[in-house]
């Protein structure tokens, strides 16, 4: 495995790998986290760090992974507290009552795309195996946010109603807010038809041109990770507090989970980060 990155740090690569963002760990008051495919315990195409209890796993299998990772990264497993993904744009707000909610306690909503708190002792947890993490930290009001942007939660802007709802519960200031996007699929490997392209060429408040290439045939290539930049500046975020991920998902698919790169067969990563 050659990691590569200018912006993010791998650890206990011989163990149970995660990944950290460097600028969101400059902050001292969050803890944050990406997985990996490794250090887990799942077999055949979930091998091994599979995060999913909805994709056929063994959900015993899915819950020891969970307790790998947060021994690794240094989170409580018993404050997990997952969203209900259906590449919408529902954002929740989560206290200490909704620890174990997806984990060890039952769903109690179907449509959770991203998550906000203000609480210590609640670990937000979202899914990725190609869409687009968002990271949120207030550092001025102390909260954090996490959404999953695939194509359609970004051209739903979920990044801007993440920071619209983070303002509603807990008066978060946009330009107080640090923000960090990916690990994706990224422009050179994220192929789409004209249908998809045009909701993002839509857009027209943003400079399309940035995130939208034409090819041949009809197909385009896609920039997930600068549109939803565009969206979090157009909310307000400083675009000088927004740090893109340069591991692109596919390109990395012996670290990473790729539902490109596997054709579907494959386990699931999470986003995880708390207040300490």
């Amino acid at each position: 495995m050659n990691f590569q990155s200018q912006t993010m740090r791998l650890h206990n690569a011989d163990s149970v790998p995660f990944l950290t963002y460097n600028s969101l760990s400059e902050l001292k008051f969050i803890r944050h986290a990406f997985s990996t495919r490794l250090g887990g315990v799942s077999e055949g195409e979930f091998t091994s760090m599979n995060l999913a209890f909805n994709r056929g796993d063994n959900p015993d299998r899915v819950t020891e992974n969970y307790k790998r990772l947060c021994q690794s990264a240094g989170f409580e497993f018993e404050s997990l507290t997952a969203s209900a993904q259906d590449h919408h744009t529902f954002v929740r707000a989560v206290t200490r009552e909704n620890r174990g909610t997806g984990i060890y306690k039952p769903r109690d909503l179907e449509s959770v795309d991203g998550l906000i708190t203000n609480e210590k002792g609640v670990t937000l947890v979202t899914y990725y195996a190609d869409c687009t993490p968002l990271f949120f930290v207030d550092t001025g009001n102390k909260a954090i946010g996490l959404a999953h942007a695939g194509w359609r939660g970004t051209v739903g802007r979920i990044g801007e109603k993440v920071v619209k709802k983070m303002g509603e519960y807990y008066g978060t200031k946009p330009e107080n807010i640090v923000a960090a996007v990916g690990p994706a699929i990224s422009v050179c490997c994220y192929e789409v038809d004209e249908p998809c392209a045009a909701h993002f060429l839509a857009l027209t408040d943003l400079n399309t041109d940035k995130f939208v290439f034409p090819k041949d045939g009809g197909k385009y290539m896609l920039d997930l990770l600068e549109a939803n930049r565009q969206i979090l500046v157009a909310a307000g975020v400083k675009a000088e507090n927004i740090t893109l991920s340069d591991l692109c998902t596919n390109c990395n698919r012996d670290l990473l989970w790729s539902h490109r790169a596997t054709k579907g067969k494959r386990g699931t990563m999470s986003a995880l980060m708390c207040l300490i």
